[in-house]
């Protein structure tokens, strides 16, 4: 990485929800932003839940965002590396970001090195203790037959059926307050301190909990979750020395 240049971590767009018209405008602030940062990044992580709801078919592409896929294209186009977490709303990704837009996709939480600093990244949907009923209903849906028959369903009606599902999820139904539990009780906190117990990284990312929280962990170690942009127009960027949390002024 060059240390004139910039990364930049964000999550949890959620668009298409919780309608057309606040999705249309939180997709053009998003557009927005990637415009103001594309002289100064290097590199870029989209740390999951670009969308509401995300399934690729063989020859169709799901109506919508045509604005942050373009650019999305035109950051990669030009030479800034740009990542993708899937995370537990678009978890159904194939090979389309990776064909069309030169974006690697990752299933599971990686480790990077940028300037000697080691961070742990991924979204952050079914790590650490409880949850067990998502846990459970992650491994069915990550289960290529019953993608398959998602799959064989005509796209009107499995994206029909989709979003009826999806009518009840927080942003849909537009309870997405969020209090901070405390570091005892935040679940990716404790996933955090327990992989620290076998492993150090200078930073954790993680999205999913939709709160930006910047924590310090033993041995000096951070824990940052990038909150979302529906309310809170969250980010990091990491200048090759230290890391900072901010929030993107529309």
């Amino acid at each position: 990485m060059s240390l004139q240049k910039n990364i930049y971590f964000l999550s949890d767009f959620h668009l298409g929800a919780p309608d057309a018209k606040n999705s249309l405008e939180r997709e053009k602030r998003i557009c927005r932003f990637l415009d103001s940062i594309k002289n100064s990044a290097s590199e870029i992580f989209i740390v999951g839940d670009m969308f509401d709801f995300w399934f690729e078919y063989s020859t169709v592409v799901p109506k919508g965002y045509v604005r942050l896929l373009g650019k999305l294209a035109e950051l990669t186009d030009s030479g800034i590396a740009i990542h993708f977490f899937v995370g537990n709303h678009d978890m159904w990704m194939k090979n389309y970001f990776q064909q069309e837009l030169n974006i690697p996709v990752y299933f599971e939480p990686k480790e990077f090195d940028f300037s000697g600093k080691k961070f742990y990244i991924g979204h952050g949907d079914g790590l650490g203790p409880g949850d067990k009923g998502y846990k459970f209903i992650k491994k069915i849906f990550r289960n290529p037959v019953c993608k398959w028959m998602f799959g064989v369903l005509p796209p009107y009606m499995g994206i029909g059926l989709a979003n009826y599902l999806s009518r009840k999820s927080r942003i849909k139904t537009g309870s997405v307050n969020e209090t901070f539990l405390g570091e005892e009780n935040e679940w990716l906190i404790i996933y955090s301190k327990e992989i620290l117990q076998k492993q150090y990284f200078d930073y954790f990312i993680f999205g999913h909990r939709h709160l930006p929280i910047d924590v310090v962990l033993p041995q000096n170690s951070r824990y940052i979750n990038l909150g979302e942009w529906i309310k809170y127009n969250s980010y990091a960027v990491f200048n090759g020395t230290t890391i900072e949390l901010l929030y993107f002024k529309q």
